[in-house]
């Protein structure tokens, strides 16, 4: 009988530890890609294996590129692209990881933890999207998805509806209305023949020419997976 209580007395000492935050490691690097821990004032070269903390910041160079585990998903850094790592946390089976991004792009692939789900959210400073997918590009702009769904929104006004863009479909945000283009219309508006003299041809997401000028606010990518059965 004592025997018995004292597994459970363990087992619920177990259940009382807190979660360990998983950790964001650089896994490859390519050209030259430099740290700026926070509080720091200069930036140091990056090595394969450096765990970042929260509130790192990562920078690429010309023709460079990094890989990134962040937990149990991954993140490639395009060439001069500038992120910050916000939250890393794992909490209640969910892990939470949080990425600034203020230049350049990024592709995330998003895999939840064992047994658990993940919030993985991107910002930057255009629009709103909400993916339930697992593979995305997305810069300051433009949001191009390979697979899974995203729900994505302007940032500049809120009375425009957001639209859900699916696997292989993409869309930018459009200055003027201030709201996301519907997955087809950015396609037409893809396929437009150049203006007339005079005229304006229609902008095209893979140029990330969506808009003569970017509007203010912040964009915030959130993936929420649940391996589970």
């Amino acid at each position: 009988m004592k025997r018995i209580l004292t597994v459970i007395l363990f087992s619920l000492s177990l259940s009382l530890l807190p979660a360990q935050a998983p950790e964001a490691v650089i896994r490859e690097i390519n050209g030259t890609v430099e740290l700026k821990p926070n509080g720091q004032a200069d930036w140091i070269p990056a090595k394969t294996g450096d765990i970042l903390a929260v509130s790192t910041l990562v920078s690429t160079g010309f023709r460079s590129s990094a890989l990134i585990a962040a937990g149990s998903s991954s993140i490639l850094v395009h060439p001069l692209t500038r992120l910050s790592l916000e939250e890393l946390i794992s909490r209640d089976e969910t892990e939470t990881i949080q990425v600034g991004l203020r230049a350049g792009r990024l592709r995330v692939q998003v895999t939840p933890p064992l047994a658990g789900k993940s919030d993985f959210t991107v910002k930057t400073p255009i629009a709103t999207a909400s993916v339930r997918g697992t593979v995305f590009d997305i810069d300051t702009l433009n949001l191009r998805v390979s697979e899974g769904e995203v729900r994505y929104e302007g940032a500049g006004s809120r009375a425009v509806r957001p639209v859900q863009v699916n696997a292989g479909q993409n869309t930018w945000v459009d200055s003027a209305a201030g709201g996301a283009l519907n997955p087809l219309t950015a396609a037409e508006a893809s396929r437009a023949l150049p203006a007339l003299p005079g005229g304006n041809s229609a902008p095209t997401a893979d140029s990330g020419g969506a808009s003569p000028e970017p509007i203010g606010g912040t964009l915030s990518v959130t993936v929420t997976l649940d391996s589970k059965p």
